[in-house]
């Protein structure tokens, strides 16, 4: 029976090496549980990036998506099918836009929005032609297309894939001054950020800095664009994370909420189809979305009957079974539960993080190895995680897990990271 070093040994022959995986070969998952193929059972931590949220092969969604490949699969947007319809009419009214572009990667789902905003620039705003700027934050994660990586300052990202895009113009993350400053400037079209950076290392910026960008934004006839591909479907115990300490979630009542901020253009992805299939969406109204006419946007996949049908059931899901409440509850527990059993060793530099999208910093430097072998202890304990910018470990279980579930994975990190101070 082939065993991991042979999965592994295939990837590394015949695969891009654009990846560094951890070393597990995963064959099987349940809820937040996953089986390598030796049967060893392990706590996925990572949910996949956050794509995860309702749990690994979850019975619902997994039932539409075979339900909808036995019916249709494809028509391309050349034709209407039945399943788009329903689920543009469900995710713009949950989230309280007139329109909804659905795609199929969160990358997509960037570049569709940084076209709706270049395109709202010349035909609303007045820009003059080619004049549109996009204002980005230091140290984003938007995905790894060129536009993408060409306002990235990530060297991996951008590093030898030049020339790049023009027309962006990046300020430092939870700066409302250098915002203010860059919004001066009357080509500037849109802000992009991320309420919480992810890949950075699970980045929260301080309560006011998303309203007030958002403020700021309105000021100056500037759209306020929010990547949410992460953040978003219940990750930080709201729908959105921009619906700021709302408890239930974006488009409703939240638009009274002081802490509530409403986006021009949303982007959404990942858990918008609980993972088991590629679904992206951008949604704004129809000043914006309208600017955009047949021929100048769109994919043969995006749409499709699957992707609709799934995410249908995806967001049911998420509210049917209160996951955001027990992101909110699990994500306490995490925190203060890890705060009062690691928090004073000299190996945890700090603990951060909103809902169940959290991260552990480890008081070594970047270079350093100590958050890999970290991860390497926890995967020999039964629990998946991985590091970020070197000295940081995100920890994002999925969304169904239970507070045993979450006390256990405390007793493993607790003897993990415990033993590993003791050792060096």
């Amino acid at each position: 029976m082939a065993n991991s070093q042979h999965f592994m040994a295939l990837e590394d022959a015949h695969g891009a090496h654009n990846y560094h995986p951890l070393p597990v070969v995963l064959k099987k998952g349940e809820g937040i549980r996953v089986w390598d193929v030796e049967g060893k059972e392990y706590f996925d931590f990572l949910s996949a990036y956050s794509a995860v949220n309702q749990g690994h092969s979850h019975p619902r969604i997994v039932g539409a998506l075979v339900e909808q490949a036995q019916t249709l699969a494809l028509t391309s947007r050349a034709f209407y099918n039945a399943e788009l319809g329903p689920f543009e009419k469900a995710i713009t009214e949950r989230f309280g836009y007139d329109k909804v572009l659905a795609m199929n990667s969160g990358a997509e789902a960037v570049e569709t929005a940084i076209k709706l905003c270049r395109r709202w620039a010349y035909d609303v705003k007045g820009v003059p032609a080619n004049q549109a700027k996009i204002v980005v934050c230091s140290d984003n994660f938007h995905g790894r297309t060129s536009t993408i990586v060409s306002f990235s300052n990530d060297p991996d990202s951008y590093g030898g894939f030049g020339p790049y895009m023009p027309g962006f113009e990046r300020i430092p993350y939870n700066d409302i001054v250098a915002l203010e400053k860059a919004l001066q400037d009357p080509h500037v079209a849109g802000f992009l950020v991320e309420p919480i950076q992810g890949e950075a290392g699970v980045v929260v910026p301080d309560s006011d800095f998303i309203p007030r960008a958002a403020a700021l934004c309105a000021a100056k006839n500037v759209l306020f664009i929010a990547d949410e591909i992460q953040t978003g479907i219940g990750r930080t115990g709201s729908w959105l994370a921009t619906c700021g300490n709302c408890q239930c979630g974006g488009g409703r009542c939240e638009r009274q909420a002081a802490t509530y901020v409403r986006a021009d253009i949303l982007i959404l992805g990942k858990a918008l189809s609980g993972g088991v299939y590629p679904v992206s969406a951008v949604l704004a109204d129809d000043g914006i979305m309208m600017t955009i006419k047949p021929g100048q946007h769109g994919s043969t996949f995006g749409g499709n009957p699957i992707a609709a049908k799934v995410a249908q059931a995806a967001l049911e899901v998420m509210e049917e079974e209160a996951l955001m409440q027990n992101a909110r509850a699990r994500g306490e527990q995490f925190r203060e539960g890890l705060k009062a059993r690691i928090g004073h060793l000299s190996l945890i530099k700090g603990i951060r993080g909103k809902g169940l999208l959290n991260a552990v910093l480890i008081n070594d430097s970047p270079e350093s190895s100590t958050a890999w072998d970290l991860c390497m202890a926890l995967r020999d304990a039964g629990l998946l995680a991985k590091p970020t910018h070197g000295n940081i470990i995100r920890f994002a279980p999925p969304l169904v897990i239970s507070a045993e579930e979450m006390d256990e994975a405390l007793n493993r990190m607790e003897k993990v990271f415990t033993s590993f101070e003791q050792s060096h």
